[in-house]
């Protein structure tokens, strides 16, 4: 999340609260957005009422939930400059555009820009798109996607849209589709995995998750794309939506997902070399929600060129 320098307040923002957001405290979550702004401004900002939820005024100590919709006044940080935008990943960014109306913004992210702002990015997705569409003053985020991976996200122009897409996240009627790889050959009797995550945050403040009984249910279908020597691109659809899903889901199953810095198999290092794989190869390629009312719609987003030539290579070779 970038805010504005000390000569020029920030304009009011608008964060739509995700599962993996979900449960946090608000001030904890502005503190950690708002690193460089002292915690009495913040403290202050909650008591005056420039922070509310869903509309609401709110209590420090206020929990967020998933699907919350958090006003967050101006709130000029006091060491931080301001992130300048430059042309070039302007244009990285308007190329990606898949789709674009008066209601939202379909994107296919590149791999390596982050959705937003904050906890050490100076800038991500939702800051160069309202760099690029600075008359859209409600564009808000109404999924995510972690750094590494690529593919669909979809931002919603209006409020109104953002609370009708969120509903349809609830109800699990808005279907993602990700194409991922994976050392060896996939299963074709592992079409799901249902096991329980669990969120673990370490000292160093990087977020971990587990497979655990103890964690929240979840499950995400598996099925085979292409059998490669020596690797199989695998579908994935999550059902539930839960923090680095299919990630972990992967690594339960005993194949996890190439090029994975966190989750990954330390012994396939050799292996991402002579493929020539450099990153997470996880790719949102499709999702599919209804919008407007009654009108189903699919967005596809193609590979990025560094993907492909994995898939070359991996073609090319003989058994």
């Amino acid at each position: 999340m970038n805010v504005d320098s000390e000569k020029k307040s920030a304009k009011v923002t608008f964060v739509a609260i995700t599962e993996a957001e979900s449960g946090q405290r608000v001030d904890n979550f502005l503190f950690r957005q708002f690193k460089h702004v002292p915690k009495s401004r913040i403290y202050k900002a909650i008591r005056g009422g420039e922070v509310r939820v869903n509309k609401k005024r709110v209590k420090q100590t206020s929990k967020l939930m998933e699907g919350d919709l958090l006003r967050i006044p101006p709130l000029v940080q006091d060491e931080k400059p301001v992130t300048f935008v430059n042309d070039g990943l302007k244009a990285k960014v308007a190329s990606a555009i898949l789709f674009e109306d008066t209601d939202l913004i379909v994107v296919n992210k590149p791999s390596g820009l982050a959705v937003h702002g904050g906890s050490g990015v100076d800038l991500g997705l939702i800051e160069v798109l309202r760099a690029l569409r600075p008359e859209c003053k409600r564009l808000t985020l109404v999924h995510r996607l972690d750094r590494e991976t690529s593919g669909c996200i979809v931002l919603a122009k209006k409020n109104s849209v953002l609370r009708a897409l969120h509903h349809q996240l609830r109800e699990k009627t808005m279907q993602k589709g990700y194409l991922a790889l994976v050392k060896g050959r996939w299963p074709r009797r592992k079409t799901l995995v249902d096991v329980g995550l669990e969120k673990n945050i370490l000292e160093s403040g990087e977020r971990m998750v587990k497979a655990s009984l103890e964690g929240k249910r979840s499950k995400t279908r598996f099925g085979i794309e292409e059998a490669l020597v020596g690797a199989t691109l695998i579908n994935a659809e999550p059902i539930t939506g839960r923090t680095h899903q299919i990630r972990v889901h992967a690594q339960y199953a005993g194949f996890p997902l190439l090029g994975d810095q966190k989750y990954g198999d330390p012994d396939a290092k050799a292996f991402e070399s002579t493929i020539e794989l450099s990153r997470l190869f996880l790719h949102a390629q499709t999702i599919s929600f209804e919008w407007p009312a009654g009108k189903m719609r699919t967005f596809k987003a193609p590979l990025s060129a560094d993907l492909k030539k994995v898939l070359e290579k991996l073609r090319s070779f003989t058994t």
